[in-house]
């Protein structure tokens, strides 16, 4: 092996990096992991590009200690999980990251799978989970991911769109369980509200604060699911709402509606609602109608089926699920809901127990398990 080949490629590889997105300090350290990988691997099997195998090698090295200062900067925040109100704080290069994971030759569902897996420290199954497919599919699509992109230039960072698709699944899987993900996700988009001015980030950030105000009444003791009919609203804070609120306001004032958007304004509804009976549900149908015809969701269109059973009688909404595809997650819950509402007892309990056998989490199967138990012990009509 020629190591005086290697020292001279160590400034141009270096160069690499910074161009790419790395500070020359982490760029440098990557490169001497890189080396030292080097010298022990090429004098077996050396590499027919050594720059290229170089760059390669010290961009994955520099991915890894940049998704594990953002898990280290995470767990600090776990002191104080609670996203505070206020100026946003200082920008760090977490967002930049973000962009450059979310490169444009990448299709937007590779290229948020891979940026989460990257720099949002989710694991393959917890994405698998956000996307609906099985782990082994999700970790083809990463690899591909990261084959198509070895060796590009990334001078050209993602589109916003990308960024806020992989801010909102992050925000979700901590939304699920893991407060630190949903308070580094409402960091971010802070930040990202703060630099771009636009409406669809503020809606993104109205949306999460608005779902974050109602995190402590989500769960009972042991991780028992809560449904949002029996949370105790007196528990909600009410400054997140207030500011959520606020900053939804001043987006839809700009005339300029995205999915976000259309989803805060949902959350804002039921926020606002003293109680499940007193919820605005004609609204939120209204709002359901404007996200679909935004995103023509299967999920959007299950969860406006819930809003038309509400508003209109539980028999509009067992006629609205005639348009959902009975395979998606969730149909068997809320056509069990639906049918407990309209009455039958027998087919709802039945119904709450397939949807418990298919549940994808503990909590959910439980929770569900209970739902079946309970309406089997209803007295019939």
């Amino acid at each position: 092996m020629n190591e005086a080949l290697l020292r001279e490629l160590v400034p141009a590889v270096i160069g690499v990096l910074v161009r790419r997105g790395a500070d020359f300090a982490s760029a440098e350290d990557a490169v001497q992991e890189a080396l030292i990988r080097a010298l022990a691997t090429w004098p077996d099997d050396p590499p027919r590009d050594p720059k290229a195998w170089l760059v390669a090698v010290a961009w994955h090295r520099f991915l890894d200690a940049a998704r594990a200062e953002a898990s280290r900067r995470g767990r600090e925040l776990a002191v104080d999980a609670e996203p505070p109100a206020g100026p946003t704080p200082a920008a760090d290069d977490t967002l930049r990251l973000y962009f450059l994971c979310a490169h444009p030759t990448l299709p937007p569902g590779s290229a948020v799978a891979l940026t989460l897996r990257a720099v949002g420290g989710l694991t393959t199954r917890q994405i698998a989970a956000a996307y609906l497919v099985p782990e082994a599919t999700m970790a083809q699509r990463i690899s591909r991911a990261k084959r198509r992109i070895a060796g590009l230039p990334f001078d050209r960072p993602g589109d916003l769109g990308t960024v806020l698709r992989v801010l909102y699944l992050v925000f979700n899987e901590g939304y699920g369980g893991d407060v630190d993900l949903a308070a580094e996700a409402i960091r971010l988009t802070r930040q990202l509200t703060a630099l771009t001015g636009e409406p669809e980030v503020a809606g993104l950030l109205a949306l999460m604060l608005l779902h974050h105000a109602r995190r402590a009444t989500r769960t009972g003791p042991g991780g028992r699911l809560i449904p949002l009919g029996e949370q105790d609203r007196s528990r909600w804070d009410t400054a997140l709402i207030a500011e959520g609120v606020s900053i939804l306001q001043a987006a839809l004032a700009r005339d300029r509606l995205g999915e976000y958007q259309a989803q805060a304004a949902i959350a804002a509804l039921h926020a606002d609602a003293p109680s499940t009976g007193e919820t605005d549900w004609v609204q939120i149908v209204e709002w359901y109608d404007e996200l679909l015809a935004i995103t023509g969701s299967p999920v959007v269109r299950l969860n406006r089926a819930v809003a038309v059973g509400e508003a209109d009688g539980p028999q509009a909404g067992l006629a609205a699920l005639a348009e959902v595809d009975p395979g998606l997650p969730r149909y068997a819950a809320v056509t069990a809901y639906l049918h407990e509402r309209a009455g039958d007892l027998p087919r709802a309990a039945e119904l709450y127990a397939e949807a418990a056998r298919a549940a994808t989490s503990l909590p959910e199967h439980n929770h569900l398990t209970r739902e079946a138990a309970r309406v089997r012990q209803r007295p019939r009509p």
